[in-house]
């Protein structure tokens, strides 16, 4: 059994991981972090290349090490089982579609991201998690 918490770097989704560390903690739970790559690709014979994939996966990695210690951080001295998964795709299906195969138990999002575009009351990738999940979700303020 696991909680899922998405993450992007911004403030908000490091206000979703401090709640999911917790929750995770409280609950004996693993919690995995999650960061989607979401540069645009191409196919080329079956399979997806990624402009920049090298320093996207750098970025994305570095992501999901600060997501990590800022987890670790939030739950103080008490042990939690942390995973980490870099995904790839548009957000909201990426994160789904990794629920659905992992079957984690609870999904964590922050209720905005980076883009400025996605400056509405709920960001639209939390939205369409919310719509997409099969688990419930919590939209963190």
């Amino acid at each position: 059994m696991s909680y899922l918490v998405a993450t992007d770097g911004s403030t908000e989704s490091d206000d979703a991981v401090r709640y999911a560390a917790r929750q995770a903690v409280a609950f004996y739970e693993t919690l995995e972090i999650a960061h989607v790559l979401t540069p645009d690709s191409e196919l080329v014979d079956g399979t997806i290349i990624l402009p920049g994939e090298e320093a996207a996966v750098e970025a994305g990695q570095g992501v999901l090490e600060n997501a990590r210690s800022v987890a670790e951080e939030a739950v103080g001295d008490e042990p939690i089982d942390v995973r980490t998964q870099l995904l790839t795709g548009r957000p909201a299906d990426a994160i789904t579609e990794y629920a659905a195969e992992a079957a984690v138990d609870a999904i964590y999002v922050g209720h905005r991201g980076l883009s400025e575009e996605r400056e509405q009351v709920v960001g639209s990738v939390a939205k369409s998690v919310v719509d997409k999940a099969d688990v419930p979700v919590t939209v963190i303020r």
